[in-house]
């Protein structure tokens, strides 16, 4: 018999892990585990413990403490103590608390692996190659950003203490990813890992013991949802992080609504797997296999919609259904098992009834010839196929390991397809053709995508999701800004000391802002006024004609429009349009269909059309100076300096025309052969609530922010004095701005604002009123637009000064992995 004979007929052999090291740990306790606050272990205040079970065999593991409302409490009470030390002891020190959390992790690696295979039911190759190493280079990077913090992000002030709510998918490393930025930037932690798999959060409890972390920098906490529900509403904790469903995140955003706490949801994804015909199709089905069948398909962003290009659609169907039938199901402990054991019970009753639903909807269900285990909890690799694009399992996210596939004939229709989802996590697309790959990539939205490879993560690459995937990210220099408050506080742009004093600059006054030289007293004079090289003919009058009545329209569409309801509310002596709720639907709608075209231009397009703009805002100084004079009569309006907020606003719109195209994306080093490059891309179409305290400062800089990296606005200027906004009509018909990429609706916040917070159409909204930043926060709910209800701002220093703040709130980062070579 020959060697390719026998290699044909031999039956793959047992190569079972030994649980030894997880079994005596959790004899050695008892099988019985309290809660770790402030150092210390203690008994559920409630007595009350749940079991967690093996998804392989359903056995019992441990009984875990169900945490209430008094050790929440608790908890909060011991890292609010903790908070002030941690920060104190420096940037070296916690980078030295850092690194030694990942030696721990190194040096416990193999227990590690075992006890989360046991709890989570995922095979010990995943948690042995992938999770603990990747736990253990999140703890190194991190250690780094802590050691580097004051230099790479001078002024920035750690949030205070974070609430972060973990999944059961990766547990370990889902705790690294939150534990790690949090840590290193001086926050402090209360960790509530799922109930389905605790083990290995407690296990690092130890750890941080071990290595003598300060009492109360890391809280564990466990239990269920409710054990989730008090740490998001207690008002002790300043910041939650949270992964997991889009229906959770959706009640965690409603929770938090006025609350002031910063959030970051990483929530769940329905990935699109895109396969060429110039792939190497080999290949692209060793990727599929781990796009969708990785960690049993329970991965946010599992490729798990299929997208293949027809002419090889039956190629590639073949090549994975052959390719299923050797995959092998069994015993997460065996080293040469492919897929494991469905973590829970009512997660496998849900892919169950999933799958049986895409079959009664039409698709051909197709699934290996060979039977799971019956004892614990699997279900076998599936494929859907013939499945519509609107059907239930093409849109929902299953959670398990389903693949669903479809067709289509060109790129264009390849992206309609991918991005025919509310979600937009992640993406992997196979082809030769780098021009294609990167085309694809620009135009698909997801937050990572991978070209030629899938399930690519390292801790210098940001990951995080676009649309109903979330908001925020996690991993790279992206991910600090999570856990740290701009300087001026409250996510406000306006100054404060360094953490880190420097005598020598104590009594240094603040830089003002750039002021572009104007005449003298230009505020006193009259609207009509002679200036250099404009033309002002006096128009002659008979005594006894009325003046002219002059109501300011609204700015839709490039056009100035009447309000909807043709009615007008009174600034001064001049009226403006009262905007209601038809007006800011109709702005919206022009917004979207102006957006991709202004995506589309180049930055350096963008940069040259601001510098007009600014160019034009300065020959129209008079009138705009007349508009400013407008707040000292409108009631309730606070004083203005006019001649100073109009040369900060030139400042501004040249400081965001010059960072247009500068405000660019990074290489990563890649863990293989190749590169990971971050674009900052626009968001799409931005609401803006400006407040009144600098009417066209506060105006001015949100829109060129805005505007500069791709995005369309809808702006409701100030309530109190909107006429700097009427103003900037004229000046923005002469300045080559797109219609529809800026447009204004002038009224009443109260009627017209909360139409804006839940327009669906509404990617992001910024709200600067601070009477509605709680509204707008709980109206986001709709499609989960990502929110920034800012504090105080600076309007005539602040965005000069520092405009990264404002950019990255007008940008979302996308990760592309590119291997290169063999």
């Amino acid at each position: 018999m020959s060697v390719t004979e026998i290699f044909q007929t031999m039956d793959w052999g047992p190569a079972p892990e030994a649980a030894a090291p997880a079994t005596e740990w959790l004899d050695a306790h008892g099988r019985k585990f309290g809660l770790f606050i402030g150092g210390e272990w203690r008994e559920p205040q409630e007595g009350r413990f749940f079991e967690t079970l093996n998804p392989a065999n359903a056995k019992p593991l441990a009984q875990i403490a169900q945490a209430g409302a008094a050790d929440i409490d608790r908890a909060v009470e011991a890292a609010t103590k903790a908070l002030k030390e941690w920060q104190a002891i420096g940037g070296h020190a916690r980078a030295r608390y850092l690194y030694a959390l990942a030696r721990q992790v190194q040096k416990n690696s193999r227990f590690l692996a075992v006890l989360e295979t046991l709890d989570n039911g995922k095979p010990i190759r995943e948690t042995r190659d992938i999770d603990v190493p990747l736990v253990a280079r999140h703890f190194y990077y991190h250690a780094g950003w802590a050691q580097l913090m004051e230099a790479e992000l001078p002024g920035y002030r750690p949030v205070g203490v974070c609430g972060q709510i973990i999944p059961w998918n990766f547990p370990l490393l889902m705790l690294a990813w939150k534990i790690a930025p949090a840590l290193a930037t001086g926050n402090t932690v209360i960790l509530k890992p799922a109930e389905f798999t605790s083990l290995t959060a407690l296990a690092f409890a130890e750890i941080c013991e071990r290595i003598g972390l300060p009492p109360g920098v890391v809280n564990v906490v466990t239990g269920d949802g409710e054990t989730g529900k008090l740490i998001v509403g207690h008002p002790g904790i300043h910041k939650i992080a949270f992964t997991g469903s889009t229906e959770v995140g959706r009640m965690i955003r409603t929770k938090t609504a006025g609350s002031g706490k910063k959030l970051s949801l990483e929530l769940g994804g329905k990935s699109p797997f895109l396969i060429f015909d110039d792939a190497d199709l080999d290949s692209a089905v060793e990727g599929l296999v781990d796009a969708i069948w990785f960690n049993q398909g329970q991965v946010c962003c599992a490729g798990s919609r299929l997208l293949v290009q027809e002419s090889v659609a039956e190629r590639v169907i073949a090549k994975t259904k052959a390719r299923m039938e050797k995959l092998r199901v069994g015993d997460p402990l065996d080293k040469a098992i492919d897929i494991g054991a469905i973590v829970a019970p009512v997660q496998l009753q849900r892919i169950s009834t999933l799958v049986e639903q895409g079959r009664q909807e039409g698709a051909e269900v197709f699934q290996p010839s060979w039977a799971c285990p019956k004892e614990g909890w699997f279900y076998p690799p599936t494929l859907l196929t013939h499945v519509e694009p609107a059907s239930t399992v093409s849109q929902i996210e299953i959670f398990g390991p389903v693949l669903v596939a479809m067709t289509f004939r060109t790129p264009s229709e390849a992206v309609e397809l991918a991005n025919n989802t509310v979600y937009g996590l992640a993406a992997s697309v196979w082809t030769e053709n780098v021009n294609l790959a990167h085309e694809i990539a620009a135009r698909v939205k997801a937050g990572t995508v991978w070209i030629n490879c899938t399930n690519q993560f390292d801790a210098a690459s940001g990951f995080g999701g676009y649309r109903e995937s979330g908001f925020g990210r996690e991993g790279g220099k992206e991910g600090l800004y999570e856990y740290v408050i701009a300087p001026g506080g409250g996510g406000s742009l306006k100054d404060e000391r360094r953490m880190t004093r420097d005598p020598e600059r104590e009594n240094t006054p603040a830089r003002e802002a750039p002021h572009t030289p104007t005449p003298q007293n230009l505020s006193t004079l009259a609207p009509n006024a002679q200036f250099p090289g404009v033309a002002n003919t006096p128009i002659p009058q008979h005594p006894n004609t009325p003046p002219l009545d002059r109501t300011h329209k609204l700015y839709i569409g490039g056009k100035q429009v009447r309000p909807d309801g043709g009615l007008s509310l009174q600034v001064g002596e001049q009226e403006v349009g009262r905007g209601n709720r038809k007006d800011v639907r109709n702005a919206v709608e022009v917004a979207i269909a102006a957006q991709k075209g202004w995506a589309a231009a180049t930055p350096s397009l963008r940069t040259q059309i601001l510098y007009y703009l600014a160019e034009n805002l300065e020959a129209a100084m008079a009138p705009m100076l007349g508009a400013l004079g407008g707040a000292d009569l409108a009631s309730g309006a606070p004083a203005i300096d006019a001649d100073r907020e109009f040369g900060a606003a030139i400042g501004v719109v040249f400081t965001f025309a010059a960072k247009a195209d500068k405000f660019d994306g990074l290489v990563h080093p890649a863990p293989f052969k190749g590169v990971v490059y971050t674009q900052n891309e626009p968001i799409g179409v931005v609401g803006i609530v400006c407040g009144d305290g600098a009417p066209l400062a506060g105006l001015i800089a949100p829109i060129c922010a805005a505007i500069a990296m791709g995005n369309a606005v809808v702006v409701i200027p100030s309530e109190a004095n909107p006429l700097p906004a009427v103003e900037l009509y004229r000046v923005l018909d002469t300045s080559d701005v797109p219609g529809g990429v800026v447009d204004i609706v002038t009224g009443r916040h109260d009627e017209i604002v909360p139409t804006l917070a839940a327009h669906d159409g509404i990617d992001a909204i910024w709200c600067f009123d601070p009477k509605l930043g709680a509204e707008v926060e709980r109206l986001s709910v709709g499609n989960l637009k990502q929110t920034w209800v800012a504090g105080e701002i600076d309007w005539l220093r602040d965005p000069v000064a520092r405009p990264d703040l404002l950019l990255r709130h007008a940008t979302q980062v996308k990760n592309v992995w590119t291997p290169i070579g063999e």
